[in-house]
């Protein structure tokens, strides 16, 4: 019985699966969407807004001081190794986050993967509907190609 054990093992290591959320969160907070497994991506959402949640903090300290929480920075650099990736996240993705109190990700079911079955699904911030697409404008009229001959 699994009583009180929390979190997928993945069937992976410890240090295996630590590499693995590192390496899907730092995807997610670059691209802001990303293609993954039912069961990473769940794994990966709580991660994720934990980053989240501890930047969007650290800003709202900022804006009221007027100085850099550089141990936020700190602490989330260990996670994320990407330089610009953390400099993104403290200059775009928390200021926008700032007065959302939670649920930063949205995990969306795609099906099976055709290779080995897998259920595979999105994981995307909520804020940046990268998903929906700018309606398209209504096609033209369709013209003959022959023109209609004038009766003189």
């Amino acid at each position: 019985m699994r009583h009180r054990k929390a979190g997928r093992k993945l069937k992976r290591t410890a240090s295996h699966r630590k590499a693995t959320l590192i390496a899907l969160s730092t995807a997610l907070l670059r691209h802001k969407k990303i293609r993954t497994t039912v069961a990473k991506a769940k794994e990966t959402r709580p991660y994720v807004e934990k980053i989240i949640t501890r930047a969007k903090n650290a800003v709202a300290r900022e804006a009221g001081s007027k100085t850099k929480d550089v141990h936020a920075r700190r602490e989330i650099s260990r996670s994320i190794k990407q330089r610009e990736v953390v400099q993104e996240l403290f200059a775009e993705i928390a200021p926008k986050v700032l007065s959302r109190p939670g649920g930063y990700t949205r995990v969306v079911k795609l099906g099976q993967r055709h290779g080995d079955g897998a259920q595979v699904a999105v994981l995307e911030l909520v804020d940046y509907n990268t998903g929906v697409q700018p309606a398209k404008a209504a096609p033209k009229a369709k013209t003959s190609k022959y023109k209609k001959k004038k009766d003189t």
